[in-house]
């Protein structure tokens, strides 16, 4: 166990390193941040955000309690989060394995005594923790304008949503590594994941068909999983789901290096 915890420890820094010093991952970053500020400007403070829908109430006699503005807010503003980072994800994911078969060191990792659930955990989480960060600034940010809410807003809804977010970017970032896996291209390897992600993230809207067929397909939707945890639900199926796509990526990945590992034999 400490032998298997040492590797994955130098595989995670190794990945972690990696985008701290790229600027490319600076750049993704930035335009996160800008477009996910943007974002909690435009629904609090336009002409049509809440705050100025709770104040329209107001004069109209419905009083400010007909709009939860708290609770609206997070559900909105995560869901608009979770859709930016459809867009982003596959970029992060796209060098985990293509720049490896790029620069000719994934041979060297398919031949290495370190197993490749090793190696593949410990880029999962390195990309996991850079995107984590990625999301900090914009937690600060919420966490400023709910202290302002009166009630408190409850804590548990509000980690629960980021929880859920945090679980969504780990099954995109794991299924994208396994086709980051398959090309050195990582343009291809990005596109690739984006139309994965985009048919998961749109099976809810064909889930509507009648019996069995229809049940299996909402079960598979990210969205509707995804949505649950917004809305500051708590439901073990979608943690299963999302569980389930994260050991999937782990093991599709493991499988396609160890098939390289066996072409090198």
């Amino acid at each position: 166990m400490r032998i298997f915890l040492s590797n994955l420890f130098a595989i995670y820094r190794r990945e972690l390193q990696s985008y701290f010093a790229s600027p490319f991952s600076y750049v993704i970053a930035v335009v996160y941040w800008f477009i996910g500020g943007l974002f909690l400007v435009t629904i609090l403070l336009s002409p049509n955000g809440l705050i100025a829908q709770v104040s329209a109430a107001d004069q109209l006699g419905a009083g400010p309690q007909s709009v939860d503005v708290p609770y609206e807010f997070l559900k909105i503003y995560l869901n608009l989060l979770g859709s930016l980072s459809m867009f982003v994800l596959p970029m992060l994911s796209m060098g985990l394995y293509a720049e490896e078969r790029k620069q000719g060191t994934l041979e060297l990792l398919a031949t290495s005594p370190l197993t490749n659930w090793v190696v593949a955990l410990g880029k999962l989480l390195g990309v996991v923790t850079f995107f984590s960060a990625m999301l900090v600034p914009l937690v600060v940010a919420e966490s400023v304008a709910f202290s302002a809410s009166n009630p408190v807003f409850p804590q548990a809804v509000f980690w629960l949503g980021h929880a859920g977010l945090l679980l969504l970017a780990a099954s995109v970032l794991a299924l994208g590594m396994f086709i980051s896996s398959l090309s050195e291209s990582t343009v291809l390897a990005a596109v690739m994941t984006f139309g994965l992600v985009l048919l998961l993230w749109v099976v809810d809207g064909i889930s509507n068909l009648p019996g069995p067929a229809g049940d299996a397909l909402s079960q598979l939707s990210l969205l509707t999983h995804f949505t649950d945890f917004t809305q500051g639900i708590f439901d073990t199926s979608g943690l299963v789901l999302f569980a389930s796509y994260i050991v999937l990526g782990l093991f599709l990945t493991a499988q396609s290096i160890d098939a390289l590992r066996f072409q090198r034999s």
